[in-house]
């Protein structure tokens, strides 16, 4: 036989419900004696009318005064949601966030946004001040409870005076400190032309960059211009350089930071690293990868004529043009890297192209007919991809013909994840590239063959 049992809580809580349902019937009693007897007032006093009326305004006014305390608060961060006990945190671990808001540039603002932030547990790892002539924009990078909600952090931030208030979540990477990060940026321009949109980039974050043309109808700023959205600066290699970032905007001091770095750009003149990898191909014959820049058009011209037309077709999908310009376009450093291959006789015959566009980066690969089949094609890949992990990419994608399928087999070899888009005869690959060590393709799989390396 069953037999059923109840808690003392399920009592408790049966109890509670008793005495609430009580306690609700007990309002609706008074609630209709109280309209019987304003009802009897109304229609058999002197001052029913007078009474209706006035009832009437104070209810307008009460709605009035809503609406315009809505409107005035109505752009406040929403409470944070209610805790998923499936979902959450682990009570002690920690968060990093990166923060922005704009104080009043008053003795005590930044003090009692610290005290604020202190209050809630949250740490302030480092701290950047970007002055306005109406405010300061204070940057902070804080470790904060896992526990603490995003909105949580803003109403705070906002309840001690902050305003316009921003925040995303941080990594690791970004506990460097401001200085040495901008002097390994300027760094890494310095050593290579084609690191300048990287580091501009990483600079301030999220962002999208575009050259323009000396001939496009915009004059390039002589000393740039700071919009609230949008930097103009004068692009080293000819034309305006155009950052935008629309969901943040632009401050005096990263406007100085990223003009400073142009300017290093344009001072060194075009850079390509002089690195060399000579390697032996399991048929015995050696090639040398390196990379490639404006100087190797001529080269690049020739083997493009001693290309056919299958192999161009491959390439570029299409009837191409003005194969001079294009080709200008692929190796100039500003739009990307490009690698080449030579032969020990100093022949180029193979290209291989890695070119900037956002989060995902696309690569292209133009071999020689003569040298198709032999790994060249496999090896500049995993040497693009590679690139591409470096410079932060966090998707690569190639375009080819759904025909082309040496180059599906070398995009499955990366063991990267991949995913695919036919449409007509046109195949996109996009592998999703993991910036961890352990699973790069530079340690994950060896080149063909014996290889070492010649610094020049």
């Amino acid at each position: 036989m069953n037999q059923s049992s109840q808690s003392p809580a399920v009592s408790r809580r049966s109890h509670h419900h008793w005495r609430r349902e009580a306690v609700e019937l007990a309002a609706v009693f008074v609630a209709v004696a109280a309209a019987d007897l304003a009802a009897n007032l109304m229609a058999h006093g002197p001052g029913g009318p007078v009474l209706l009326t006035g009832s009437a305004v104070l209810l307008l006014a009460v709605t009035g005064f809503h609406t315009w305390w809505s409107r005035r608060h109505g752009h406040s961060p929403p409470g944070p949601p209610a805790p998923d006990t499936a979902t959450s945190p682990v009570a002690g671990e920690s968060v990093l966030w990166r923060l922005r808001t704009t104080v009043c540039d008053t003795p005590g603002s930044l003090a009692a946004l610290c005290g604020a932030l202190a209050a809630e547990g949250v740490d302030i790892l480092t701290l950047q001040t970007h002055p306005l002539s109406d405010g300061t924009v204070d940057e902070f990078l804080v470790r904060a409870p896992s526990t603490a909600q995003s909105q949580e952090l803003i109403r705070t931030v906002s309840t001690a005076g902050g305003r316009d208030t921003w925040l995303e979540r941080a990594d690791t990477h970004d506990l460097v400190d401001t200085p040495t990060r901008v002097l390994t940026l300027a760094t890494r321009t310095a050593l290579d032309t084609a690191e300048l949109p990287l580091a501009l980039r990483q600079l301030l974050g999220r962002c999208r960059i575009r050259s323009l043309p000396a001939g496009s109808g915009e004059l390039p700023p002589a000393d740039g211009v700071l919009e609230e959205f949008a930097l103009r600066l004068r692009d080293p290699s000819g034309g305006t350089l155009v950052i935008e970032r629309p969901y943040l905007p632009f401050t005096p001091t990263e406007f100085a930071r990223a003009r400073a770095l142009v300017e290093l750009d344009a001072q060194l003149g075009t850079r390509v690293p002089h690195r060399r990898d000579v390697l032996t191909l399991p048929e015995g014959n050696e090639i040398t990868v390196r990379r490639a820049g404006p100087a190797d058009l001529p080269a690049a011209q020739a083997m493009h004529d001693r290309c056919s037309p299958t192999t161009l077709s491959r390439r570029y999908h299409g009837p191409i043009g003005d194969a001079t310009r294009y080709l200008g376009h692929l190796l100039s450093p500003r739009h990307g890297r490009t690698l080449a291959v030579e032969t020990a006789s100093g022949r180029l015959v193979a290209l291989g192209h890695l070119l900037w566009d956002g989060d995902e980066t696309e690569v292209a690969l133009l071999v020689e007919d003569e040298w198709q089949g032999r790994g060249v094609g496999a090896e500049l890949l995993r040497r693009l991809v590679a690139l591409a992990q470096e410079a932060g990419c966090g998707a690569v994608y190639a375009v080819t013909k759904s025909a082309n399928t040496p180059m599906v087999a070398a995009m499955r070899n990366l063991g990267l994840p991949l995913d695919y888009l036919v449409e007509d005869a046109t195949l996109v690959i996009t592998a999703t590239l993991n910036h961890s060590a352990e699973n790069s393709p530079r340690v994950q799989r060896q080149p063909h063959g014996h290889q070492h390396t010649r610094e020049l």
